[in-house]
């Protein structure tokens, strides 16, 4: 069993994990997770969201990995006791103490050792088991090798769980302090400014205003800044390694990024499952779909060996993207085809929007006409969330997201 496990920064990220493949999604609500700039759930938000996964047949876990100090625990233990209420399925945790007020406060409620605890090693991970978790997210420094060696060394029944794609850290484990340091916002506290995408000169002590470039660039260079991880043409050797669950970073993306990703790897992982011959003859297919989200130049990470400076991006921190995200369709009108989007970037008649969708093939087409929700004829949809309607030959049902091409490099 694969469990594909894709992030939920809003409702809408939410939507798009759950109807477009994953088996289980992540999720955090207003305070103890790592994504403090993420929309994030309200109490109300949160019960709707795992009663909408639950109802699908989705898993539902949720971030509390924060490095608590003494003044997060006032109100810990309520929050346990409400998501268990809500019916979560785990919390996913990295502090000890966090830890030992959830086994204390909600002793049924399973737990994940977070990616933020360092698990380098099956020593650890059984540390942890002995405690009472029941899921081990193993470290991002981690080669195959290591993964299957955990997996050799921890009991069978006790999944282990790797993150397969998405933004790197530059840090350990994500346990960074250049965002405090050079922001006053702390990442450990879900509250990172990501320094490690900016643009880097050194300056020598006794010449404050001389700014050297670390590479010769003219614009300086980006000493920090990683690829984004993508391993969907590993798929066998991810599974021969003992990971169980496959794992997508992205909490701060787009419904569209989310939508793409998850399908790509739900595509991918029911391939292989069904036929490895058919999944290796496919694999281009799988790399070209992830690449049509938003993305760094991609790379291995540590899976292979020790990254390298193959697996950094020091010239630029520009973003590749192919594809805008145009839209959400809100309605459709089967009688007369009529589809309305609801806008989120900027679409005009004579464009080629291609359509996703969940269980099948994207669609295309060519817009020829469109109006606003009074019904009158505009050229094109400039303001954000503006509902225009379009005229399509085909039948769609929501969830449906509409993207343009587009490669222009965003910084």
């Amino acid at each position: 069993m694969i469990e594909l496990l894709a992030p939920a920064g809003s409702m809408e990220t939410l939507i798009a994990a759950v109807e477009y493949g994953a088996d289980a999604i992540y999720m955090g609500g207003g305070s103890y997770g790592l994504r403090a700039k993420a929309k994030n759930f309200t109490n109300e938000e949160m019960v709707t969201a795992i009663e909408y996964a639950h109802a699908r047949g989705v898993k539902v876990y949720i971030t509390a990995n924060i490095f608590a100090h003494n003044s997060d625990f006032a109100h810990l233990e309520d929050f346990f006791k409400f998501i268990e209420r809500a019916g979560a399925d785990a919390i996913i945790v990295a502090d000890p103490g966090v830890f030992s007020v959830a086994k204390k406060t909600v002793p049924n409620l399973e737990i994940h050792i977070s990616t933020q605890a360092n698990n380098t090693n099956y020593h650890s991970a059984n540390f942890w088991i002995e405690q009472g978790a029941s899921r081990i997210v193993v470290a991002r420094e981690l080669s195959f090798t290591e993964i299957r060696e955990i997996y050799e060394y921890i009991p069978k029944d006790i999944p282990i769980e790797a993150f397969v794609h998405g933004a790197m850290c530059m840090a350990y484990s994500g346990r960074c302090l250049l965002s405090n340091y050079l922001a006053k916002r702390d990442a450990n506290h879900g509250e990172c400014a990501q320094p490690c995408r900016w643009n880097y000169n050194v300056v020598e002590e006794k010449r404050p205003n001389e700014y050297m470039p670390v590479e010769e660039d003219e614009r300086g260079t980006y000493i920090y800044n990683s690829r984004d991880l993508c391993m969907i043409e590993y798929l066998p050797e991810l599974v021969a390694a003992g990971i169980q669950s496959f794992k997508i970073e992205g909490r701060m993306k787009t419904p569209l990024y989310v939508a793409t990703v998850t399908k790509a790897y739900r595509e991918a992982i029911d391939m292989y499952l069904k036929s490895p011959e058919e999944y290796e003859k496919k694999k281009a297919y799988f790399l070209e779909e992830v690449g049509k989200a938003s993305h760094r130049e991609f790379t291995t990470g540590f899976y292979h060996h020790k990254t390298t400076e193959n697996d950094q991006t020091y010239t630029h921190n520009s973003y590749v993207r192919n594809y805008e995200f145009s839209g959400i369709l809100v309605d459709f009108d089967k009688e007369n085809k009529i589809a309305t989007i609801e806008q989120r970037r900027k679409f005009s008649i004579g464009d080629t929007l291609e359509i996703l969708l969940p269980n099948e093939p994207f669609r295309t087409f060519t817009i020829d006409t469109m109006t606003d929700e009074d019904g009158v004829v505009v050229e094109s949809a400039p303001h954000p969330q503006q509902h225009i309607k379009v005229k399509l030959d085909f039948d769609i049902t929501a969830p449906a997201i509409f993207r343009k091409l587009d490669t222009i490099e965003y910084k």
